[in-house]
């Protein structure tokens, strides 16, 4: 964990590995369009790397299809059809979140998500998450024109909350977590237990990485 203290109104997450562990149902509906197509199923760990990059990353980690392929467009179809059947049946949040979250609002703060999932698979992942009620603010990939790297979703968020950029600080698993928060004059927290790995993390260029989720309080400024 890096020592940098944030002064800080509002905690924003990215939701696919860094509040959520979303890859097994992600995965479970890559493998049954596997199974569709006559295959046998992979194991989750060689398709969780791939879970923050949604169906593109999917598509193309369980069926070497990227976008540009003539079936590509039918086979993204598919894939969101079978993931909107089963988007909330096993994603959980990651160990130590529910704490991490209970600390943040000990200390009267605010905290919301900030996802390149569109809201049509947002919102049930979080109410199944049992988090509707709680998150001061949510931002889907679709609730602006852009979505991360951008840093108009993160705009979006502290607009919505009243805080300027620079008074919340964005926790996210992958590189484009950074870059947009970092566009929108953001601190950035880059998180070692999502998806992509520790060695990824090291290049990234954020204002602090952590190891464990409660790490992060360690992280706010008295006050904060």
């Amino acid at each position: 964990m890096t020592t940098a203290r944030f002064a800080a109104r509002a905690i924003l997450f990215d939701l696919d590995g860094t509040l959520a562990d979303t890859a097994p149902d992600l995965g479970g509906a890559l493998n049954d369009l596997r199974a569709r197509k006559g295959l046998a199923p992979m194991d989750l760990a060689l398709l969780r790397p791939w879970a923050s990059a949604g169906a593109r990353g999917l598509l193309g980690a369980g069926l070497q299809m990227q976008p540009g392929h003539p079936e590509y467009e039918a086979h993204r179809v598919a894939f969101l059809e079978i993931y909107e059947s089963r988007l909330d049946r096993d994603s959980r949040l990651f160990d130590g979140i529910a704490a991490l979250l209970a600390g943040i609002e000990a200390r009267g703060l605010r905290w919301g998500i900030v996802t390149n999932k569109i809201m049509r698979f947002t919102a049930p992942v979080v109410a199944g998450l049992g988090l509707q009620e709680r998150a001061a603010v949510v931002i889907a990939g679709d609730t602006t024109p852009h979505a991360k790297p951008h840093p108009a979703p993160l705009l979006e968020a502290c607009k919505r909350l009243g805080i300027t950029p620079a008074e919340a600080v964005y926790l996210g698993d992958d590189l484009r977590d950074v870059e947009a928060a970092h566009a929108a004059g953001m601190p950035a927290v880059a998180v070692e237990w999502g998806y992509l790995g520790q060695a990824e993390l090291q290049t990234w260029g954020a204002d602090a990485q952590i190891r464990e989720p409660e790490d992060m309080l360690a992280l706010l400024r008295p006050g904060s």
